[in-house]
């Protein structure tokens, strides 16, 4: 065994001498794989300290007050009882995001996969199952993978808990969210997302983890989950690996 890990030891600094460990968002040298150098870590806004219960934007107050909830997500009454966000979509955040979701930067999910992982652990039960938000197949056509369904995956692996990368499916194509209204984001995904029929045996009274890389008003959350609910999950709460800040 010693011999083993003496082996694979040698083979990890042999691979740093010929490739070096290069930082995530701008490629300059650091010690280890999947990390941030030191200035693209301050350029990185994680949510940390105190932060709305249900969505993950932060808050202003100590840590130590958790659990509050943010007075849109009051407004909103959420359909998932717990949310969290693991940075905010912006400078780095929004570069490395856009990477994944465009850029085919896959070599980023195992870091952020760790990340939401760290946040994740606070909303798990023994009975979570791991969903992504689905993507519609034209989308998935054109851009090869759903990033939501890899991130679901790798982060299911980090904190062992059983995954169902296609427990939900977009029932009709849906316009882009971008540039709509809250009231308009939630129309526009009205009836457009619904639990596989072929797995509705595994939702029935379970607790429901459910996965995306950006969350905007939660409407497509919003759809997923109720979409679970309806299917007889026990509860839903909800991931993101980044939350656009709201002005003010």
């Amino acid at each position: 065994m010693r011999s083993g890990q003496s082996s694979e030891t040698l083979k990890h600094r042999a691979l740093h001498l010929l490739f070096p460990a290069q930082c995530l968002g701008c490629a300059a040298r650091v010690q280890d794989d999947g990390c941030l150098c030191g200035e693209c870590w301050r350029q990185t806004p994680f949510v940390l300290g105190l932060a709305c219960d249900a969505c993950g934007t932060p808050m202003i107050g100590d840590a130590a007050d958790a659990p509050q909830t943010c007075d849109a997500c009051r407004a909103a009454r959420r359909p998932w009882v717990q949310g969290r966000a693991v940075m905010l979509y912006r400078d780095m955040a929004r570069k490395l995001v856009l990477g994944l979701k465009h850029g085919d930067r896959l070599d980023l999910v195992p870091a952020m996969a760790g990340w939401m992982a760290r946040s994740a652990r606070p909303l798990l039960t023994d009975h979570t199952l791991v969903a992504p938000v689905p993507a519609h197949w034209t989308r998935m056509f054109r851009r090869r993978y759903n990033q939501a369904a890899v991130l679901g995956n790798a982060l299911a692996r980090n904190v062992g808990r059983p995954v169902c990368p296609d427990l939900l499916t977009r029932l009709r194509r849906t316009e882009t969210q971008d540039g709509k209204s809250p009231e308009a984001r939630t129309a526009n995904l009205s009836g457009a997302i619904g639990v596989s029929p072929r797995h509705a045996d595994r939702i029935a009274g379970r607790d429901v983890l459910i996965v995306d890389d950006v969350m905007t008003t939660g409407a497509t959350f919003a759809a997923c989950a109720q979409a679970c609910l309806d299917a007889g999950a026990r509860e839903v709460r909800v991931i993101a690996l980044a939350r656009v800040a709201r002005d003010g």
